[in-house]
């Protein structure tokens, strides 16, 4: 395959971003029938949820394949490579995959309209998958759940991680309404884990597990965590009490996330009886989850956390402070249209001492001169860069070794980021 195939399929994809954002399962249904329904050919866990949902499908994928299976994992977005969203066995998919999967579902009929981005991208996921043979497929959705094109497979087992405000114009504008969609995952019979905490987002998935007959396991009443030591906690399950746990994921926060994990380990080891706990604990220490609080150099230290919406800003806010009280820490960020931008900023920038506001090549990006007018009250250094690259470049030159850079705001700034530390030797960077 020549590398103009590869990058004619990716900018053909690239293109179908003109249709924007369109919910429904029809156009996904035609291109699968046309390809034989591929996402029957496994056994499929489906995530839905505010956060968490790619550090739960990541751990769970890494769980799988330790205990010996063969496992495809299905995120979004990716960082630096499309490939990063379909991984088989810990590895994102070819180049040669991904052109076969895009030219298969190209020749399929698709129905009245043209596919999405996400809706063409996930049909790939599942031919590849289907292809490649895998035992169990990870999923996560892309927005909401009940009309995400991936709620077209059968699941064993269905998570919904927790609830926030996000996405309103297309999933609804309180707590109750978004639940909503995102319960659209749940299947008749078919177990769901949630991390849920608000009564409203409680009763209405729990009033639609009960109406499919689904059994429902809920942090805090049917399993929880005690934390024990900086990432290390007990495991008190729906089955099993686990002492000395650990993950490799940083944060107060991905205690809670793996709870969540244990919990549908437990349940798949209901009909599965290779999977034990060494699995469990050693996938938990192995995974590893890319630009989620992702410490990539220590003089100075560099941290990589997407922080895309309120609740991740507030949990990268308070990792700063507790983790970094002391240092002079310079904020890489730049934030999409789509956003409660000026909570966000003020969250990001609060154990600050500088913001470097910057821009990421997706269309969807917030003008620089709309953050800085958000931010001025905020904080008293703002500098302007507007490529991602240089904006990180020049914080790490203007940097100490004893300073801190965090690099937020969007998936889309991190992946940039990413990108240009790589491909950057002389940078004065020490992993």
């Amino acid at each position: 395959m020549s590398a103009n195939a590869y990058n004619e399929c990716l900018d053909s994809m690239y293109g179908m971003r003109r249709f924007g954002i369109v919910l429904g399962l029809s156009t996904i249904s035609n291109i699968l029938d046309g390809l034989g329904n591929p996402q029957q050919t496994f056994s499929a866990i489906h995530i839905a949820g505010t956060n968490g949902k790619g550090s739960i499908a990541s751990a769970l994928a890494t769980i799988l394949r330790i205990a010996g299976y063969r496992v495809g994992l299905y995120t979004s977005p990716h960082l630096v490579r499309f490939n990063e969203r379909i991984c088989v066995n810990g590895r994102p998919i070819s180049d040669d995959a991904v052109v076969a999967s895009w030219e298969a579902i190209k020749s399929v009929h698709h129905g009245d309209r043209e596919p999405t981005f996400f809706e063409f991208s996930t049909a790939m996921a599942f031919y590849t998958f289907a292809q490649e043979k895998v035992d169990y497929a990870v999923i996560e959705t892309g927005m909401g759940g009940r009309l995400d094109a991936t709620n077209v497979v059968s699941p064993i087992l269905s998570i919904i991680t927790n609830i926030s405000l996000e996405h309103k114009t297309y999933l609804g504008s309180t707590i109750a309404a978004i639940s909503a969609e995102k319960s659209g995952i749940i299947k008749p019979g078919i177990p769901v884990v949630t991390g849920v905490s608000q009564k409203s987002a409680k009763a209405v998935i729990e009033q639609t597990a009960s109406g499919f007959s689904a059994p429902i396991f809920m942090k805090g009443r049917d399993f929880r965590v005690r934390r024990t030591g900086h990432n290390c906690f007990s495991y008190f399950g729906i089955d099993h009490h686990w002492k000395g746990m650990q993950t490799s994921l940083m944060g107060g926060h991905q205690t809670d996330n793996t709870s969540l994990t244990l919990a549908a380990c437990e349940i798949i080891m209901h009909n599965q009886d290779r999977l034990s706990k060494d699995h469990i604990q050693s996938g938990l220490i192995e995974n590893r989850w890319p630009g989620r609080l992702e410490v990539v150099s220590q003089k100075p230290y560099v941290i990589l956390d997407g922080a895309h919406n309120l609740m991740a800003a507030r949990r990268l806010s308070r990792f700063l402070k507790d983790t970094l009280a002391g240092r002079r820490i310079t904020m890489v960020a730049g934030i999409l249209d789509d956003k409660p931008y000026a909570a966000i900023l003020k969250d990001l920038v609060a154990p600050c001492s500088r913001l470097i506001i910057t821009r990421p090549k997706i269309d969807r990006s917030l003008p620089l001169e709309t953050l800085e007018a958000a931010a001025m009250p905020l904080i008293a250094d703002i500098e302007i860069v507007s490529d991602v690259g240089d904006a990180v470049r020049h914080a790490l030159a203007t940097s100490g070794p004893d300073d801190a850079v965090c690099i937020a705001g969007s998936l889309y700034v991190v992946g940039e980021a990413k990108s240009a530390l790589e491909a950057s030797g002389d940078l004065p960077f020490q992993v």
